[in-house]
């Protein structure tokens, strides 16, 4: 049985579990195999780990086994119970995890090799790279998934005019020891120095980012686990690990990108420091002005949908809060049983992860190909009858073409104001993410259902239903 332990026969079972990955994520790219593709993609991760537990001088055998009983016991109950609210703070704390995990690897193959002692000095840097970028990703990720669980402040945590230069120094610090381990120094205190450094630069980045910028950060820590990965993968000469991080570093960057333009901001200016507080509280500033809205029922909004010709729902975190994707399932049914054309208008960072809403109403069988994009969608708002606005706060914001001194001012909206009339979801007048009024909501042909979404969702359909 020794061709089992063959660098050859090992090889090919990395090619195999990389083309896994690679199909697997080829399949991600519609609800309708995304779930075939998640289970490719893991068979692909399991033939990795039979291919490295094969390689001759593998020991550890016990604790390896506990390893996997304590992460299967932890993880598998944990996405199972996980609620579609909390889905971005797993994926923040998963992602985290595996930077964290890349970070510890590095700090052991130290100290297995005596402080990297006759190892290339490209396989060093590529290692401290990995712990490095690692740490970074571990601690950051750590504090999104505290602002977005309500455990940190929303709003930005800083240090004012201080926060570049300690951020710098820390920087500088973690690149000091860096550099003094590469250049033959195998005290551990250099790399327990470089972890710690790393990881207050993590603490100190996303500590003054806000909660409307959450879902730029998510998939930029994403996109900063996978190149770390990449470069252990380097360091360790694992084809599988290279592979698989590259292709999440890549993704990733390319979904920080077009987050990032969705929201009008460079990533420069996100790391600098965020916008919003979270939206959990307050009504934002008036003025002093007394502003007035106009209210209305489940009844009457089931009557204005049902003699429309067609309705935009335009779905926001609101909506995953309320748990309502399958009755607005129901109700665009209903709808489509009068003949009324639905459809739904997504916006790049509704919610708070890239693709929250995509997710939360693919949860509830709602057809892809009622799903628009929104450049697509932009341009139907002129000839839409009705847009039902469900918890989206700052994406439907106009203040973000009209008002030079709004902060989300240049920012891509769903132009939902351009409907001939509006119907807001929502349990009150506070302020979303970017912690501002929504100058929607006064809009004269702008009405007001307040309530639970799933409530109201639940009165309108019941309505739709007598008529």
């Amino acid at each position: 049985m020794s061709w089992i332990q063959d660098p050859a026969f090992i090889n090919i079972l990395y090619i195999i579990s990389f083309s896994l990955f690679i199909y697997g994520l080829m399949k991600l790219t519609g609800p309708k195999t995304a779930v075939q593709g998640n289970w490719i993609a893991a068979a692909g991760m399991g033939v990795a780990v039979v291919a490295t537990l094969l390689i001759r001088g593998m020991s550890n055998w016990w604790l390896i086994a506990l390893g996997v009983v304590v992460g299967t016991v932890i993880s598998i109950p944990a996405a199972y119970k996980v609620k579609m609210t909390a889905m971005p703070q797993m994926v923040a704390l998963f992602n985290g995890l595996g930077g964290g995990a890349i970070a510890l690897i590095s700090w052991a193959q130290f100290r297995d090799t005596g402080g990297f002692a006759e190892e290339e000095l490209s396989k060093v840097i590529a290692s401290l790279f990995a712990a490095l970028v690692g740490s970074i990703s571990f601690w950051g990720s750590n504090v999104a998934f505290g602002k977005l669980q309500e455990i940190l402040p929303g709003k930005p945590v800083g240090l004012g005019r201080l926060q570049q230069p300690v951020n710098l120094l820390t920087f500088v610090a973690a690149v000091v020891c860096a550099v003094a381990i590469a250049s033959g120094q195998t005290s551990e205190w250099w790399m327990i120095g470089l972890l710690i450094a790393s990881a207050i630069l993590g603490l100190m980045v996303v500590l003054p980012i806000g909660g409307a910028d959450m879902p730029v950060v998510i998939s930029l820590l994403n996109a900063l686990t996978g190149l770390s990965a990449a470069a252990k993968g380097i360091a360790l000469d694992n084809t599988a690990l290279i592979v698989a991080g590259m292709i999440v570093g890549a993704s990733g960057s390319i979904l920080t990108s077009l987050m990032a333009k969705a929201m009008n901001r460079s990533i420069p200016a996100i790391v600098a420091g965020g916008f919003g507080g979270g939206g959990t509280s307050g009504g934002g500033d008036t003025g002093g002005e007394d502003r007035h809205v106009n209210s209305t029922s489940a009844a009457d909004a089931a009557i204005q949908m049902a003699y429309a010709g067609n309705v935009v729902v335009v779905p926001g975190y609101g909506l995953a809060v309320a748990q309502a994707q399958h009755l607005v399932k129901e109700m665009a049914e209903l709808l489509g049983e009068k003949g009324i054309t639905v459809s739904y208008a997504i916006h790049p960072v509704a919610g708070r992860m890239p693709g929250h809403m995509n997710v939360l109403l693919a949860e509830a069988d709602v057809p892809y190909e009622a799903l628009k994009e929104m450049d697509e969608i932009n341009s139907q708002f002129g000839q839409t009858d009705v847009s039902l606005v469900i918890g989206a706060n700052d994406v439907t914001n106009p203040a973000a073409e009209t008002n030079p001194d709004s902060p989300i001012y240049g920012m891509p909206i769903l132009k939902v104001n351009q409907s001939q009339s509006v119907i807001v979801l929502k349990r009150s007048m506070s302020p979303g993410f970017a912690g501002i009024e929504n100058e929607l909501y006064y809009d004269p042909k702008t009405a007001m259902l307040f309530g639970d979404a799933k409530s109201s969702v639940a009165d309108i359909v019941e309505e739709l239903k007598q008529l």
